[in-house]
């Protein structure tokens, strides 16, 4: 695909096929985000990859106790404006079993050195979070879907138990990845461009 028909096209996939992804698949889009950048190119990265069906229900099932009552949450989304509302459902509808995506995988800092030591700072994040959005660009390039989720602050208990994670290792996010089952890509909607950029001063804005 063209990479400006990618950008404009993904959009988060909370509904997945059963279908497994492909290893080769998997492969390119983990080869897609480590090459980001990253403070000082230390890439302090590591890839948790879950396909066991298994791996995942134990997830799913935290995921499960921690989210709360999903009814209640379903009541609170229908006084939403309809955009917010659909997309709050889905996130609940999700929520409710996140083993449903045939491949989760967890993004995590190793040994964070730049540009900070503090694993938790927003600038550690700089080192990863592109790395990322390179998996995620890269799985919509070749139809796979994708959502950014952190419910892994939630799990993160869970997820060094079952994982056997080092100390040294701090999960990011969990991103979701499989074929999309009756939701489609883009194009998505955003605020103009013209209301968020500024021009040499923040009272400064441009039109087109």
């Amino acid at each position: 695909m063209e990479f400006f028909e990618v950008v404009h096209s993904q959009r988060s996939i909370r509904k997945f096929r059963p279908d497994p992804v492909p290893q080769d698949a998997l492969w390119q889009i983990l080869d897609a985000a480590i090459r980001a950048p990253s403070g000082s190119n230390t890439q302090p990265w590591a890839w948790l990859v879950v396909q066991d069906p298994a791996k995942r229900k134990v997830l799913a099932d935290a995921v499960r106790a921690k989210m709360g009552d999903p009814e209640a949450g379903r009541r609170e989304a229908m006084t939403l404006e309809p955009d917010r509302r659909r997309m709050r459902l889905s996130s609940i509808a999700f929520r409710e079993d996140v083993s449903a995506a045939p491949c989760l995988i967890i993004p995590c800092l190793v040994n964070v050195t730049s540009p900070t030591r503090d694993v938790n700072s927003l600038f550690a994040g700089s080192s990863i979070y592109g790395a990322v959005q390179n998996l995620m660009l890269s799985a919509r390039a070749i139809g796979l879907g994708t959502v950014l989720t952190t419910f892994n602050t939630a799990i993160e208990d869970t997820i060094r138990s079952e994982f056997n994670l080092p100390d040294d290792a701090k999960p990011v996010a969990v991103i979701p990845v499989g074929y999309p089952d009756g939701q489609t890509f883009g194009p998505t909607t955003r605020k103009p461009v013209e209301s968020v950029a500024f021009f040499d001063g923040w009272d400064q804005t441009r039109s087109r």
